[in-house]
This record gives structure tokens, sequence and C-alpha cells, in this order.
């Protein structure tokens, strides 16, 4: 599956939640690999911020990345709509240090992108696959997430408010497709007895029951009722009737829950890649989901590339007779078994180490170790079949190595052991030669990694 961005650029304008400022956010389709950025175009220089957990400084009803003294606010509606959307590259230009709340949902947003399109670009989209459970929890809170592994994304939430209008809500999202119109138009809550403060301290300066669902649950005297509606610019209510303030229906019987759900997926966004996993989240909120997003981003940084999935009951793209066809090595110098995925920039093969390889007896044959130099070699026969997959007529050419550095050898390699080999493009294939990365695996720790410069010659 290929990275996406807009197909073209969308502009919004409205009122800031907590500054109450007339803002413009301009959406801008962005180059591969680029990610989520926000550019703050009313600073000197236009600093852009990254849209990624470790730049998360404040998470007091909304969440706020930084860089710096720039910073921006309230970015998870906007968030939300482009992961679900499936986009993967979009620059964020913003005149103001907070997005614009518009109606208080993801429904806008994704209304824009449906109506200038998305495309497709050339790079594999970068997945972060959940490999074994994950969790975060706050005991002062209740709060906790669980992410467990599963072939797709989907989440799952509940929220207790312990309140006689908002008590035990489910939200369940199975399929991402699903998102525009079962959790888009769910907007942002708030509770009655929370406003006056909020006001007081200049907190929701542009804040309506046009961008919010206002909930009265708790009982107090008509003069602070009638004071809150004159704040809010409403109706005053009597006192004995609880429920919704808004005059503008619900869009759902469990709308804070669908937005809880919203929120949730705004904020696992920062950790910079599509995930494949099963979210199961009670009373989330910006504080405990961007610890998830930093928990995960600690692992990827900690390593660059994600072991590849390795399923032995699946049908290989490539068995070992296929691989004969396209490269020249025989036994025992083939040191590919079969080829399991492969992208337009990648490609991952399989090696099963055994206690008959033949270079054994005479390497450490007390303590068998598989030379280093041949780990290199079934990298390399690996990227000369990501080379061979780029040309026509493939049986016509073969694959030769020119140059090798950063060499790395981190773990020993012993009979029983199944390496996994993911070898990318460092660079397009131009003329015949190109550069790549290679990375080999046993379990999901790289035993070596290396890279290597290739050519491909037609054959005499």
């Amino acid at each position: 599956m290929n990275q996406r961005t807009l197909n073209s650029e969308f502009t919004f304008t409205g009122k800031g939640l907590h500054t109450g400022l007339q803002i413009t956010a301009r959406f801008l389709p962005a180059p591969e690999n680029h990610g989520y950025k926000f550019k703050r175009v009313d600073l000197e220089g236009e600093p852009e911020i990254d849209a990624l957990a470790e730049n998360v400084v404040a998470t007091n009803r909304g969440t706020v990345i930084a860089k710096g003294d720039a910073k921006v606010s309230t970015i998870e509606h906007s968030m939300s709509a482009l992961y679900a959307a499936g986009i993967d590259n979009c620059l964020i230009e913003v005149n103001a240090p907070e997005m614009p709340i518009l109606d208080g949902s993801a429904l806008p947003y994704c209304e824009a992108i449906a109506s200038v399109g998305v495309t497709e670009q050339k790079a594999d989209k970068d997945f972060y696959y959940v490999r074994s459970r994950i969790e975060v929890s706050d005991p002062e809170t209740g709060s906790s997430i669980i992410v467990l592994p599963d072939d797709d994304f989907s989440v799952d939430v509940k929220i207790d408010f312990k309140s006689k209008v908002l008590n035990n809500q489910f939200a369940t999202l199975e399929h991402i497709d699903d998102y525009a119109a079962e959790v888009a138009s769910s907007r942002t809550f708030v509770f009655v007895r929370e406003i006056e403060p909020l006001v007081k301290n200049n907190l929701i300066k542009g804040g309506d029951l046009d961008n919010a669902i206002v909930i009265y649950d708790t009982p107090m005297q008509q003069s602070e009722l009638d004071h809150l509606a004159d704040l809010m610019g409403v109706a005053r209510k009597n006192v004995s009737e609880l429920g919704y303030l808004n005059e503008r229906p619900i869009a759902h019987e469990n709308e804070p829950a669908r937005h809880k759900l919203l929120d949730l997926i705004g904020d696992i966004s920062l950790i910079g890649r599509p995930l494949k996993g099963r979210i199961i989240a009670t009373r989330p909120g910006h504080s405990i989901n961007t610890s998830l997003a930093k928990k995960i981003r600690k692992e990827i940084k900690h390593q660059e590339v994600q072991a590849p999935i390795y399923n032995p009951n699946k049908e290989p793209l490539m068995d070992n007779n296929c691989i004969r066809e396209l490269l020249p090595h025989r036994y025992p110098f083939q040191l590919v078994d079969k080829v399991i995925e492969k992208g337009v920039n990648y490609i991952v093969g399989v090696k099963n180490i055994t206690a008959n390889e033949p270079f054994f007896p005479g390497h450490f044959p007390q303590e068998p170790v598989m030379p280093g130099v041949l780990q290199i070699e079934a990298m390399a026969q690996t990227g000369g079949l990501l080379v061979l997959s780029a040309v026509d007529e493939p049986e016509r050419y073969s694959t030769y190595f020119m140059k090798i550095d950063n060499v790395k050898f981190r773990q020993k390699v012993v009979p029983g052991d199944t390496l996994l080999f993911h070898v990318s493009f460092m660079t397009p294939l131009r003329r015949g030669c190109a550069m790549m990365k290679g990375y080999a695996f046993v379990g999901d720790k790289i035993v070596t990694e290396c890279e290597f410069m290739a050519q491909i010659i037609k054959n005499k």
C-alpha cells in the first residue's frame, strides 16, 4: 500500500476555541515521507512543528504541540480526519496558536478532504504493527488504554462520568472506512459546571453552543444557571430540566463517546505512522492518549525499522524455484529461501538456518555461528531481487554489488534461527545503479544491518 496526500489544497477560517481569534488554516499536499507538519505563518521565519508525540507540551482541554516558542493547540480534530482518510503527508499552515474549532467535530475536515480528493504517492506506507500487548493507565483518573495485535485498525471506547445525564457510554469503530459516516460529526462536549471557571480563566473565548455539546447534569440555583446562560448567549432554562442545553439535537445517542473516539484517533496519529492493532480505551483523554503515543514513539525511535511479520502459513510471493529463475546462485550459495512481501521500494526475504548448513562445520564447530559476511550476502541477494523487480525481463539481467558501508553485527545467528531480510531503496534506480539499506532480523531484533550499492548488467 502506498502513501497518500491531498489532491489539492483547501482552507478553513473560523474562531479559535481558546483565543476567540479569527483563524485561517490552510491544508496543502506534501511530498512523500513528509508526515504531518504545522507551519505558523504568523511568526517570524514561519517555523514548522512536526505533529509527533515527542512535541506534545500540554493536554489541557486539547492537544498542544510546540517547537521552541512556536505552538499550535487543538490539533486533534484535523489530525483525526487526515488519519482516517489514509493521508500520510500534509502541511497545515495556520496564522494563530490554535486551530479553528469550527463546529467542534471533524466533519468539516472530512468533507473538505472528500471534495479535493486524495492522491496516491510512490513511496510505501510505513505501518506500525502491534506485536504484543501495549498498556498505559492512570490510577488517579481510572483511565486506561490497551492495544492488542490485529491485522487491521479498530477502536473501542468506554466513558463514565458518573453523571445523571452522561453515565456509561460505548463507541466502536471496526473499520476506518466508516469513520466519516459514524464518527466525524460527533462534537466536543462540556459540563455546565465547568463553564464558569473556563470563562473566568479566559480558556474558551471562542466557545459557544455551535461548537460544543453543553451538558447540564447537576442542579444549581436558578440565578447561577441564568448567569451561565447569559455568558453563553442562549435562552435561559429551568434548573429542574437536566439534559443538553443545545437547541441543535445530538448527532448520535452516544455522541460524547464517539467524540472521545475521534479525539483518540487524532492523538494516535502522533506516532507518525498508520497503526495496525486494536485499541481498547476506558475513560480516554488527551493526557493518556498522548502518553500511549509517546510510548510507541520511543519504540519507533529505538528501532528504525520494525521487524517484518512472518506467517509461514501464508503463500510466499516467490518460492525457492521462482528465486532460482532470477538469481544465478545455486547451492550452497543461494541464501534466500523465499520472498514474503514486496512494495514499490522494499522487499522482505526469508532464510531458514539449519544445523546442516555447509559453513557450520568450519565456522566454530563447537558453537556454530553463521558468518556475518554470509548474512550480508543473503541481504544482497534479497536486494538483487528488489532491483530486478524494477526492470522488464529481469531474467536477462544479473545484479552486482559495488560498495558496502556502515555494516553492524548486533547478535549471533545460530542453527534454528529464521532470518528475515528487509531491504529498501535509499535512492531510485538510475542508470542501472541504486543505493539500498538492509536489515536482518531474528524475531523482533535486528541482528545485522548495512548499506550497499548495486548495479544491474544485462547477461551476455
